[in-house]
Formats: C-alpha cells, sequence, structure tokens
C-alpha cells in the first residue's frame, strides 16, 4: 500500500488523523505505518457504531445443560483412555496453547508463562504444561504437535525462553509458534489511536483469534500435512491443565460430538464462572454477569444447580469444522479499557482512567457455532489452578497449594 491508497481508504472511514505526523516521520516509520493501514479491519469501526447505538444482539433462549458427570467418566474410564491413546498415536490430535498475555498482574514484565512458580527451585508455568503434556507423550509413546500463540508483544521472549530452557524436554519439532492477531483502539468518537506518530495503537484481538492468526502464519498446511482432525485449546492460566487428556479426547470422539469443554461444577451458585448451557438449542456459554437471579439459583431435583458446570478454557474443535467457520464471522466483543495514546498536538498520554475501546473475540463463542459440544466434568482439585492474581482468588498462592495438593514438589 502507498500513501495514496492509504489516504482513499481512511478518508472513506474518517481516519485521516493516522497520517497527520506523515511526513514528519523516518521511510522506515512511513513503511511500517502503511502496512498497519493496509491491514486494519475498518468493519470494526461498523461494529463500534452498533455498540453505541446499543444494538447489541439479544440472548437467544437460554437452558441448563448437563454433563458427563466424574462418576460416569470413572466408570468408563478404560474405553474412553482406549480411543483417546489411539487418537495420539494416529497423529489425529494437535494442542494449542494461548500464551498471548504478560505477567502484569503478578507484577512480572515478561510473558506470563515465564513466571516462576517455585518456591525452593525453579518452576516455570510454561514449564508445568509441557511437563503435564509430556505425561500423555510418555504414555501414547508419540509426540502431540504443539501450537504456541503469542502476541507481538511477547513472542520473541517466548521463543527465546523456551530454546534457552530446551524446550523443558519436548522435541522442537512438534512444536510451531504464531503471532496473535490484532485490533486498533479507537477513543469515544470512533477515532483509531495513535501510541507514536507512526505506529497504530493495537491490541491482540482475544483469545477466539486463534484460528484466523493460526491460519494466517500459515500452518493449516501442518494440520493438513500431519492429517490433524482435532485441536486441544486450553490457556496458559492454568498450571494443573491437563492437556490433550486422553480420556477426554475419547470421550468426545465416541460421543459423536462436533466439540468438548472440560467443566467444573461450580463452587457456589455466585462463582464468576462462564457456564457451558444450551442456547436456542445450541451448546453455549452464557457469563456470570448475564444471568438473572432466577437462573443462578434455579436447581434440579436432585438439588443440583441447573446452570452447574463452568468451563475452564480447555477445548476439543475439529479441524474441518474450525475451517469451515472461518468465513462465520465471530462476535466481536468491545471493551472500555485504558489505552496510552498521542493527542492532537503529538503529545504522549499515558491515562490513569479509561479513556478507549478494544476490539477481542472470544473462544467461547466458537462452542455456540458448534452443533453439539460434549460438556466433560472434571476434578477442579485436580485440573483448575488459574494463576491470574497476585493475591486473593486465583491467585500464585491458590495455584501452588493446589499444586502442592497434587503432589507437585516447589
Amino acid at each position: 500500500m502507498n500513501n495514496i491508497e492509504a489516504k482513499a481508504k481512511l478518508e472513506a472511514y474518517g481516519q485521516l488523523h493516522l497520517l497527520d505526523w506523515y511526513d514528519e516521520i523516518s521511510e522506515f516509520e512511513q513503511c511500517q505505518l502503511l502496512e498497519q493501514i493496509d491491514a486494519l479491519d475498518m468493519q470494526l469501526l461498523d461494529v463500534f457504531k452498533k455498540y453505541q447505538q446499543n444494538n447489541e444482539v439479544p440472548r437467544g433462549k437460554l437452558e441448563p445443560m448437563g454433563a458427563l458427570t466424574i462418576e460416569e467418566i470413572a466408570e468408563n474410564h478404560d474405553k474412553f483412555e482406549s480411543a483417546g491413546l489411539e487418537a495420539i498415536r494416529h497423529g489425529k490430535i494437535g494442542a494449542v496453547l494461548l500464551a498471548g498475555g504478560m505477567g502484569t498482574r503478578l507484577g512480572f514484565d515478561k510473558p506470563k508463562g515465564m513466571y516462576n512458580i517455585g518456591l525452593t527451585k525453579n518452576l516455570y508455568i510454561f514449564e508445568c504444561l509441557i511437563h503435564n503434556l509430556m505425561q500423555v507423550v510418555d504414555q501414547a509413546g508419540a509426540f502431540v504437535p504443539l501450537f504456541i500463540m503469542t502476541s507481538e508483544k511477547n513472542d520473541e521472549d517466548t521463543r527465546e525462553f523456551f530454546a534457552e530452557m530446551k524446550y523443558f524436554g519436548y522435541n522442537p519439532e512438534y512444536i510451531h509458534f504464531f503471532i496473535q492477531d490484532t485490533a486498533p483502539a479507537v477513543d469515544a468518537d470512533g477515532k483509531i489511536l495513535l501510541e507514536e506518530k507512526g505506529k497504530i495503537a493495537t491490541s491482540p484481538n482475544g483469545n477466539g483469534g486463534w484460528f484466523s492468526s493460526l491460519i494466517k502464519a500459515g500452518l493449516l498446511n501442518v494440520l493438513q500435512r500431519e492429517e490433524i482432525e482435532w485441536l486441544n485449546i486450553f490457556s496458559v492460566d492454568n498450571v494443573l491443565q491437563k492437556i490433550a487428556d486422553p480420556c477426554f479426547i475419547g470421550a468426545t470422539i465416541l460421543s459423536g460430538c462436533e466439540s468438548g469443554s472440560k467443566v467444573v461444577s461450580k463452587a457456589d451458585p455466585e462463582e464468576r464462572v462462564g457456564v457451558l448451557c444450551l442456547e436456542n438449542g445450541k451448546p453455549s456459554i452464557v457469563e456470570y454477569y448475564e444471568m438473572t437471579p432466577e437462573m443462578i439459583a434455579s436447581r434440579e431435583p436432585d438439588g443440583r444447580l441447573s446452570y452447574n458446570y463452568g468451563v475452564i478454557l480447555n477445548y476439543l474443535f475439529q479441524t474441518k469444522k474450525l475451517t469451515e467457520l472461518l468465513n462465520n464471522q465471530l462476535a466481536v466483543h468491545i471493551v472500555n479499557k485504558k489505552v496510552p495514546y498521542i493527542n492532537k498536538n503529538g503529545e504522549f498520554v499515558n491515562p490513569t482512567e479509561a479513556n478507549a475501546y478494544k476490539f477481542e473475540k472470544l473462544v467461547l463463542d466458537m462452542i455456540h457455532l458448534q452443533d453439539s459440544c460434549l460438556s466433560y466434568e472434571v476434578d477442579r482439585e485436580k485440573e483448575f489452578a488459574p494463576v491470574k492474581n497476585a493475591e486473593g482468588v486465583d491467585s500464585v498462592s491458590s495455584a501452588r497449594e493446589l499444586l502442592q495438593k497434587n503432589g507437585i514438589e516447589l
């Protein structure tokens, strides 16, 4: 894209201000800015207009959704595990680690996965996850292709760290890094912000952008070449996450469902967690803040909460279905955040309060694009130890406690 083409694109959406300092910046910065402008998805600005008009699509009819319980899984464990191990040995399973975040909330300015959660020895979050996956590799006698999604901010550090740590014993031939796509930030008037005179303010486009980012990175050929039929998606947050769990994989395959989701029974009715449910008869996830008091309190005849099964960001998707859905636009969520920017005078501003809006796609929305989803219950004390906060609930200390309960030496 050249300067003239950039002007035409921006003028159509009232965004010419992005070129205000074009003549002042270096030729290299000009090229970078033009590349950013060329990549801009201007449809996001139309989404923002609808957001301002409160034209949000209402939720459909929500109904409770049960789960394959821990007890039922135990009864069929050998059958499920055998089917899962067979799929892994035949190379049908891949794993995708969503690791684009930084450890900011932990007081750590590096990728969150590099955080050392050990007490008497080094034990990194990435190390915990690779260790969990290696247990499956050892059991199956076959490596699982691992795709690691980074971000522009942490990609270099993440790659260097894995290399330095010798991939924690994992075969690097089976590891593929890719960078998450970004989206621009806008102010209250829908104007795209600049963070520098020659650089648009952008941020990762949410965890729902993982598959399109993987495809953009050219990794579809890997999926096709290796004939990978299923992808297990999981987050860097959870240090007890079981990855490519043969029992989960086998149960999902044998169920005939298009997808699977690991869930935990809610700790209490008010727990702030997204719940797997049915929306207009299709699998969906309702966030805690979307639930009415009646939904929160509702119980089944056996006393169990009707909306009982919280998701833990561990999903299994068919690659064929995901490829079919590539052109099916995921919902875009708009969030109000603090975004540093330069003002009309070219002065840098670091706001103390939310001043801008970011665009994010969420992996939970991918569930509603599936015709069916196996809800697979796991023991939260064995598989759910999120590291989101420095202290308190879902913190470093609570995760350490659960790791120790599961026999992990810290």
